[in-house]
C-alpha cells in the first residue's frame, strides 16, 4: 500500500471518529469548557457591547469546533496506539 493511500485511510478513520458515540461525550465537554474560555477571551467584549456581527458569530462557532476536533484527535490517536500494541 502506498503511503498516500494509508494517509487517506487514516484521515477517513479520523473523520468517522468525530461522530463516534464513545468519543463524543468527552469531546463535547472539552469543547464547552475550552471553547467557552476562548469565546470569552476573543468575543466577550463584542458580545457585552452588542457588536457581534455575522462573521464574528461564525468565528465564535469555530472557537468551539476546534477544541472538539483536537480532543477527538487525541482520543483517536490513543485508540490507534492501543490497537497497534495488541
Amino acid at each position: 500500500m502506498r503511503k498516500c493511500d494509508g494517509q487517506m485511510s487514516e484521515m477517513k478513520e479520523y473523520i468517522r471518529s468525530l461522530v463516534n458515540p464513545e468519543m463524543a461525550p468527552t469531546g463535547i465537554r472539552v469543547a464547552l469548557i475550552v471553547g467557552s474560555a476562548l469565546f470569552a477571551i476573543n468575543h466577550g467584549n463584542a458580545l457585552m457591547h452588542n457588536r457581534m456581527q455575522r462573521s464574528r458569530w461564525i468565528s465564535g462557532a469555530i472557537t468551539y469546533i476546534v477544541p472538539y476536533m483536537v480532543n477527538i484527535h487525541g482520543q483517536y490517536s490513543n485508540h490507534r496506539r492501543d490497537q497497534a500494541k495488541r
